[in-house]
């Protein structure tokens, strides 16, 4: 099989398709659109603008990608949006391209999960392994590192940082960056709740290994005092533990604020 282009698709000529692409009924596909191989776009998928798709890529229908951001401040620019390969794409997702203000792309790594009705907005930069829940909305801006998840209808403000391996619970107004290995309760202005145990464990830490991220947890986003000096015992704690270090850099690169530890949670 080399391509299946359903009758009722419109794929434009300079459109750029692999080999054994199958585009469904009713799709769209703009001229500047790059399609890679193995990608299944179901039916009723819509991609304009300059975007790229990796391969074997799944889009599910109503699924809406690569039209202008939702931004007053674009002005036509040929922005972009990137994807890489191995995503799920659910049913009316919406992918914004990036604009002049934020280095002109929207990319998205390799084998995420975007759900029903999520958003990425304009100029979000979301790593690998990613679950973005039904109705999960990312502002613009929004940094997400590998393997986090967005919990269901959950909304993520502007120019935040979403660290790896964390989880967000659902219906989250999520205001300050998340950082990484960390659980953050649901509701609005979440707190944090701790480690994400289940997620660490699922992905082969070790004990000795989350023990180091409790005690660095403790010192820097359950603890008091002055930011300078409990950033000092923790990295004396972290020596050369690579994830403790950057639970650590984390916190200390904060711009917008740090979501820290909800003093009612358990």
């Amino acid at each position: 099989m080399t391509q299946v282009i359903h009758s009722t698709a419109v794929v434009s000529e300079q459109a750029e398709i692999g080999t054994d692409v199958e585009i469904g009924p009713y799709c769209v596909i703009d001229k500047h659109v790059k399609v890679g191989n193995g990608c299944k776009l179901i039916s009723h998928v819509v991609i304009s603008g300059h975007t790229t798709l990796g391969s074997d890529n799944r889009i599910f229908p109503f699924a809406s990608i690569g039209h202008e951001p939702q931004d007053l401040k674009y002005h036509g620019e040929p922005s972009e949006v990137v994807i890489g390969s191995g995503n799920t794409i659910r049913e009316n997702v919406t992918i914004n391209p990036g604009t002049e203000g934020g280095g002109m792309l929207t990319l998205i790594g390799d084998d995420n999960m975007l759900m029903a009705y999520s958003h990425v907005a304009h100029d979000c930069l979301l790593g690998s392994g990613i679950v973005m829940a039904n109705g999960a909305t990312l502002a613009g801006h929004v940094k997400v590192d590998d393997g986090a998840i967005i919990g269901g209808m959950s909304a993520i403000h502007q120019f935040l940082r979403i660290g790896r391996y964390s989880m967000i619970g659902g219906m989250s107004g999520v205001v300050k960056d998340i950082p990484p290995f960390c659980l953050t309760a649901g509701g609005y202005r979440p707190g944090l709740a701790g480690l994400n145990l289940v997620g660490l464990r699922r992905r082969g830490f070790s004990n000795d290994r989350i023990k180091v991220l409790k005690e660095i947890y403790r010192i820097l986003l359950q603890g008091s005092g002055k930011l300078g000096e409990r950033m000092n015992e923790a990295e004396s704690i972290a020596g050369d533990d690579a994830d403790a270090m950057h639970l650590v850099e984390f916190v200390r690169t904060a711009e917008r604020g740090m979501t820290t530890h909800r003093r009612d949670a358990s």
